[in-house]
């Protein structure tokens, strides 16, 4: 994006990164020091490793793909809402930022450190957040999309504006370019939750976590005295 320096869009644009800079940076941190919390076992990290190797496969396969970015894949989404699903938020923010890694170096496309972050590991992070509606699953996955919607939306309004089309409002823009192919991907993760066995994915990456642990002792009877 081009930018004339000393004037009144170039100093907006360098408040409002400013701003999204430090905003960005808050989300982040906190959603890593979140999932620190939680115990990272040897199976957790296998369960993450298979899942963003699916993820990754999905996501060769677009359905449809726009010029500016984008795409919609079929369910690409789906094993890191499963891993939000299984493991909670904190899970859910730790793959997702690595697989914000992963999309990063297979597709980078950089105008800005805060757009890095807002493009790349936040917006996948942000699927962490259906791991709070682990009992419904739909709202999970919707809260979790909205979320990566809200990063796109932010990126979009405030370091591609130039995109827009003359007389149309960057934020507007933003907003129709980004549910353009948020929302397609949104109804295909609500239509393969309806379809796939997600109760029994669910219950064997359980049973697999409680084996892990192995069996559970009976406690020993009381003598009488």
């Amino acid at each position: 994006m081009e930018m004339i320096l000393g004037s009144k869009p170039a100093l907006l644009l360098e408040h409002q990164a400013g701003i999204f800079t430090l905003a960005a940076v808050a989300v982040l941190l906190s959603g890593l020091a979140y999932s620190r919390k939680r115990r990272i076992s040897t199976l957790m990290l296998v369960h993450i490793g298979c899942l963003l190797a699916v993820t990754v496969i999905l996501h060769t396969f677009r359905l449809f793909h726009l010029p500016q970015g984008g795409s919609i894949t079929p369910g690409g989404m789906i094993p890191l809402l499963l891993i939000a699903f299984r493991y909670g938020p904190a899970g859910g923010y730790l793959a997702g930022f690595a697989y914000g890694m992963i999309n990063l170096i297979q597709d980078p496309y950089l105008l800005h450190p805060v757009q890095l972050l807002l493009d790349y590991p936040l917006p996948y992070m942000a699927l962490g957040l259906a791991g709070y509606f682990r009992n419904r699953m739909y709202l999970g996955a919707a809260a979790g999309i909205l979320g990566r919607f809200a990063c796109h939306f932010i990126s979009g309004a405030v370091f591609f504006a130039s995109y827009a089309p003359p007389g149309v409002s960057p934020y507007w823009y933003s907003l129709s370019f980004n549910a353009a192919y948020l929302g397609p991907e949104l109804a295909i993760c609500l239509i393969i939750l309806r379809v796939l066995p997600v109760q029994r994915i669910l219950l064997q990456m359980g049973v697999k976590a409680a084996l892990q642990t192995g069996p559970v002792e009976a406690p020993m009877p009381r003598q009488k005295n």
